[in-house]
């Protein structure tokens, strides 16, 4: 960014973090204007997200501008985002990262011009402004305690089989989640006996999901990504049944909730998507007026089980049937 272009900005917050802290959106000059960078709004889990925060945006009144990458794979693309949002003059900068750690150094220094905010995924800095999000180490730890309890260690040599599919390698809290599922499981009768990396799209979740049912034809669950529980409900329906493995999913999307609601898949954790969304909003609007926030947020990690979900708080955590991508509020 050019020496003036710093100055200008740095000089705007300076201004705002004057406004006295019992003061709206409403009763600034200018609405807060806040950006926000997504790995992708492929599939129902960022739908939530965007449905959480565009309609908190338009409860407090602010501009909110949504950028998404396009993939995980998409790093330098997320990049020339972050700068788009600056040359939109965004107030602060809500990143959800494509990559734990391939990022972080530049959104260390960016940190120190424009407030940046980390946005469900989590980055390898802690050097920024705030964060809403959800441990994905604890979304895996979750999902093995629930196989934990249901199987506690025994002195039985045959243990049950669980092939894991995290989703993409090196982003998404694929590898967190991974070492949370290895050590919640380390007290059970589970072992990970396959553990398939790949993109959360159905053709790459197809194709892994496949490979692994020739591999192993005595599976006892499978468990990962819910684009892969989604394929699998059909993929599974193809086997005799006694040789369907039970399917669990380490985070929600609508069709996820279809299939526990019938009995298709077993269990499922929700990070509650929708109150992310909004409490990512208010964590930086609140910063930005000097009201008080927390630093590092996030949502209570719920179990969605077929027995569970008539107490399920469904509107927390999935977006409308009909709602579509919103990438533009003004108030």
């Amino acid at each position: 960014m050019k020496p003036l272009s710093v100055f200008i900005k740095l000089l705007f917050i300076t201004l705002l973090f004057n406004v006295p802290v019992s003061a709206s959106t409403e009763q600034m000059q200018e609405p807060i204007r806040l950006c926000a960078v997504y790995p992708h709004l492929k599939d129902s889990y960022w739908l939530s997200i965007n449905f959480g925060m565009t309609e908190r945006a338009k409860q407090r009144a602010i501009s909110l501008k949504v950028l998404e990458a396009g993939g995980y794979q998409n790093s330098q693309e997320q990049w020339t985002q972050i700068e788009q949002c600056l040359r939109w003059q965004a107030d602060a900068i809500l990143v959800g990262a494509v990559y734990y750690d391939q990022l972080s150094a530049k959104l260390t220094n960016l940190n120190k011009t424009v407030p940046l905010f980390g946005l469900v995924n989590e980055v390898s800095t802690t050097e920024l402004t705030g964060r809403t999000g959800v441990s994905w180490y604890q979304m895996g730890a979750k999902l093995g305690q629930y196989l934990s309890n249901k199987h506690p260690k025994t002195a039985n040599k045959t243990k049950l089989k669980l092939a894991w599919f995290p989703g993409p390698k090196a982003g998404g809290g694929s590898e967190q989640a991974t070492l949370g599922l290895r050590d919640a499981l380390q007290d059970s009768d589970v072992n990970i006996v396959s553990i398939k990396y790949g993109l959360n799209n159905k053709m790459r979740q197809f194709s892994l999901l496949s490979s692994t049912l020739v591999e192993f034809n005595d599976l006892d669950y499978i468990a990962g990504n819910a684009v892969m529980a989604e394929v699998a409900i059909s993929e599974l329906a193809k086997l005799e049944q006694d040789k369907q493995p039970q399917i669990l999913s380490h985070y929600l999307s609508h069709e996820v909730y279809r299939g526990i609601k019938r009995g298709k898949i077993l269990m499922a954790n929700s990070d509650q998507m929708v109150l992310q969304g909004a409490m990512a909003i208010d964590q930086a609007t609140d910063y930005l007026l000097k009201n008080e926030y927390s630093k590092n947020q996030g949502p209570e990690i719920l179990t969605v089980t077929k027995e569970l979900i008539a107490k399920f708080p469904a509107k927390q955590s999935l977006s409308p049937s009909n709602f579509k991508p919103v990438y533009l509020v003004n108030p």
